[in-house]
C-alpha cells in the first residue's frame, strides 16, 4: 500500500478524522482488511456492520494488535476515519490508490466467470510474476469489500494488479470495475453457477459482461480476453470497444490448445498455440478444465510483453496457491484424495468428474459430492444430473451427503448405479467419514466436491489424517 496521513484517507474517502489525539497525522501504510485479526502492520481496519457480527466492537483489539487506525461507521475509541458506509468508503480509498498507481504504470486485470475464477487468477499470477511486481488476490477476494482490499496491497513498485470480480447480481461487476478500473479484462464461461440469484445463464451473462463493456477502447490499450469455446462468452465481443483475443480450442482461436492429452493424474499436456508458433506446455495441475484457465492467463502474458516460452515455463512451474480446488494428495496406502471442496456448481462438478476419471483409469474411484448452493428453482434438477453424470463418467462409488445433495443419488440410482453399493446418501460429513473409512481400500481415488458451507473439506482432511471420526461440530458448517 502506498502509505497515507489517516488526513489524506480522510480527504480521499470523504470523511473525518477522529477517535484520538491528532490523529490526522497517523500514517496509513499496511494495506487493508475487514478481518481484525489478520489486519497488516500499520494496516486499516474497516469496520463493517454485518448479519451477526459488528466490527466495531473489535476495532480496539484490531489496533491493539498492529492496525493503524479504523475506517468506521460510527465513533470509535482509537484512531479512525467516520464515514456513512464503511465498505462505500473502502471503495473509494481503493479507487483513489488505484488512480495513482495507473498513473506510474500500474496495469490492472480483471478477471469473471461462473467458474474457474480463483485458479485462473493463480495462473495469471505466475505468469505475470517473472515479467515484474504482481498483486493477486489473497484466496477468493472477489467482491466489494475483497477487490479493494486486494487493491491496497498495491504500492508504486506494484506493475500488475489481478482482480478477481464476483457477482451475486446485475451491477456488480460494473461496480467492482468502477472501484479497479480494468485495461485488460479475461470472460471466462457462462454456466449454472448462482442461478438461483441472476435467474438464467442469459442474465448470468449479461452480469459477467459488465467486465468487458467497463474497458477502455482499443485506441487506449483495451483488451477482452474471450474463451471461443463458449457461445455466450464470445458474443461479449459485440458490448466492448477494446481490442478482442479469443482463447480455447476452436480452430479460428487467437491462443488455443492443440494435441491434449491427460496423465494418471490428470495432469494437461498439450500444445500452446499463438501468432503461428506453439510450443509444448505439461501443466502441474489437475484436470482438463485447467487448459482454459490456461489459455487466458497466456493470452495476458502475451499482451503483456512475455514471449511463448517464456509463458510455457511459468505455466510448467505454477502451483496452486489456492487451498481446496483439485488438491490432489497420496496416502501412504495408496489412496489418492481430491480435495476440491472449496466451491461446487454443475460445470465446475463436470469438470471434476471428468478428472475423477482420467486419475481413476484402472482404480476404483469414489465421488463423494455435497450439496451445490445458490441454484434456484433448478437445484434438484441439477444434483440429480449431477448423479447420472458420475455414474455415466465411470466412478464406482457415489455418495451423496446432506440432504441437499439426495438428488445425486436419485440420479445415480436412475442411471443404474446399484443401491448401497454404486450410490449412496448419507445425512451429514460424519457419516460420509465412516462410510470410507469402511469402504475405500489402497489404491481407490477419491473425489471430495460441494460448496463451501458444506464442510466437505474437513472430510477430505480427515481422511488424509487417518483421523478419529468427526464430531458434530465437524459437520455442523
Amino acid at each position: 500500500m502506498t502509505p497515507l496521513t489517516l488526513a489524506e484517507v480522510a480527504a480521499a474517502v470523504g470523511g473525518t478524522v477522529g477517535g484520538a489525539e491528532s490523529p490526522q497525522d497517523v500514517v496509513v501504510s499496511g494495506g487493508a482488511s475487514a478481518d481484525s485479526r489478520s489486519v497488516p502492520a500499520g494496516g486499516l481496519f474497516v469496520a463493517v456492520v454485518g448479519e451477526r457480527v459488528d466490527g466495531h466492537d473489535y476495532a480496539e483489539q484490531a489496533v491493539a494488535a498492529g492496525a493503524a487506525a479504523c475506517l468506521a461507521q460510527r465513533d470509535v475509541p482509537v484512531p479512525h476515519v467516520l464515514v456513512g458506509d464503511s465498505v462505500a468508503a473502502l471503495g473509494r480509498l481503493a479507487r483513489h490508490a488505484v488512480d495513482r498507481l495507473v498513473e506510474g504504470g500500474l496495469v490492472v486485470v480483471g478477471v469473471t466467470g461462473s467458474s474457474g475464477k480463483t485458479s485462473t487468477k493463480d495462473l495469471l499470477a505466475a505468469v505475470l510474476e517473472p515479467l515484474g511486481p504482481t498483486v493477486a488476490p489473497r484466496g477468493s477476494f472477489n467482491t466489494e469489500v475483497g477487490v479493494p482490499i486486494t487493491a491496497l496491497d498495491a504500492d508504486a513498485s506494484t506493475q500488475h494488479l489481478v482482480v478477481e470480480m464476483g457477482a451475486r447480481g446485475a451491477g456488480h461487476i460494473a461496480y467492482l470495475c468502477r472501484i479497479t478500473p480494468p485495461r485488460i479484462g479475461v470472460v471466462l464461461n457462462v454456466g449454472a453457477a448462482h442461478a438461483g440469484e441472476f435467474g438464467s445463464t442469459e442474465a448470468t451473462a449479461r452480469a459477467k459482461s459488465e467486465l468487458v463493456a467497463a474497458l477502455p477502447s482499443r485506441a487506449e490499450g483495451g483488451v477482452a480476453v474471450l474463451n471461443a469455446d463458449d457461445p455466450l462468452v464470445a458474443a461479449m465481443a459485440s458490448v466492448t470497444s477494446a481490442r478482442v483475443v479469443r482463447v480455447g480450442r476452436a480452430a479460428d482461436a487467437d491462443v488455443r490448445a492443440e494435441h491434449l492429452s491427460l496423465d494418471t493424474l490428470g495432469r494437461p499436456t498439450f500444445e500452446l498455440q499463438a501468432a503461428g508458433q506453439g510450443v509444448a506446455v505439461t501443466l502441474p495441475l489437475h484436470g482438463a478444465h485447467h487448459v482454459g484457465n490456461a489459455l487466458a492467463a497466456a493470452a495476458v502474458a502475451l499482451e503483456l510483453g512475455a514471449t511463448l516460452d517464456q509463458v510455457a515455463g511459468a505455466l510448467a512451474a505454477a502451483t496452486p496457491r489456492s487451498r481446496w480446488r483439485m488438491e490432489v494428495t497420496e496416502r501412504a496406502d495408496g489412496v489418492t484424495v481430491v480435495n476440491d471442496a472449496y466451491n461446487a456448481n454443475p460445470d465446475s462438478t463436470a469438470a471434476a468428474l471428468a478428472a475423477l476419471v482420467a486419475m481413476g483409469a484402472g482404480r476404483r474411484s469414489w465421488a463423494v459430492l455435497g450439496e451445490m448452493l445458490e441454484l434456484g428453482a433448478a437445484s434438484a434438477a441439477e444434483h440429480e444430473a449431477a448423479g447420472r453424470l458420475a455414474v455415466r463418467s465411470g466412478a464406482q462409488r457415489v455418495v451423496a451427503v446432506g440432504d441437499g445433495a439426495r438428488p445425486v443419488h436419485t440420479g445415480a440410482l436412475a442411471e443404474g448405479a446399484v443401491e448401497g453399493e454404486g450410490s449412496v446418501a448419507v445425512p451429514d460429513v460424519g457419516s460420509a467419514l465412516a462410510l470410507l473409512r469402511a469402504g475405500v481400500r489402497p489404491g481407490d481415488v477419491v473425489l471430495v466436491k460441494a460448496s463451501r458451507s458444506s464442510g466437505l473439506e474437513a472430510l477430505a482432511e480427515a481422511l488424509l489424517a487417518d483421523s478419529s471420526p468427526l464430531d458434530e461440530s465437524d459437520g455442523a458448517r
